[in-house]
């Protein structure tokens, strides 16, 4: 019997590592503190949920500076 596919997540770190105060998530890959910690232990599903998330803060920020 084929073993299901298993997905692997890489981290979206981008190795900047700072907390932006004015979002309350990293500068680099958008993430807050506490997904940041989860990250390791998180499940696939949770990973893909944090992972959906990003645009959007991304976009946010971008927003931020045009406003």
């Amino acid at each position: 019997m084929p073993h299901p596919q298993l997905k692997i997540f890489n981290s979206p770190c981008k190795s900047v590592c700072r907390i932006d105060d004015r979002f309350d998530w990293c500068a680099g890959c958008k993430r807050t503190k506490a997904e940041i910690k989860a990250w390791s232990t998180a499940s696939d599903g949770q990973k893909q949920a944090i992972l959906d998330r990003l645009p959007g803060r991304a976009a946010a920020e971008i927003a931020s500076y045009e406003a």
